[in-house]
């Protein structure tokens, strides 16, 4: 099985700031933005979004750091490995709290990262 569907790195990227936000619908204090709707939406994706909400609310060591960097990896054989980073790495390279391997993804081979800070999830782009 192949990936069919991709995100469009031109538009992922005039992504910045955001018109609105949305609330997110199992941790309503969570909210994310336009350009985490557009992934989200375009890869089928709103476990992406799930994944990284329900974490801040049942993994301590996650909900313990104020700034993530959310890095999905997807592989050619359609598995993944969805990986959280404090973003505070002293040598260029965030400290990773969080690591889960995803048997099957149907995300574009492109990946994704998403960064999650005051209780919104977001692309780095809008930052």
């Amino acid at each position: 099985m192949t990936n069919t569907k991709s995100l469009d790195p031109v538009l992922m990227s005039r992504f910045t700031g955001s018109e609105h936000w949305y609330r997110h619908g199992l941790v309503p204090s969570i909210t994310f933005t336009d350009g985490a709707k557009y992934v989200a939406d375009q890869a089928g994706a709103y476990w992406l979004l799930d994944e990284i909400a329900l974490a801040q609310k049942y993994i301590k060591a996650i909900a313990a750091e104020e700034f993530q960097v959310w890095k999905l990896q997807v592989k050619p054989d359609s598995t993944a490995t969805l990986i959280c980073e404090d973003g505070n790495g002293e040598d260029g390279n965030d400290n990773v709290v969080f690591t889960k391997k995803i048997a099957f993804t149907n995300f574009p081979i492109e990946g994704v990262t998403l960064w999650f800070a005051n209780s919104v999830i977001y692309l780095p782009s809008e930052h």
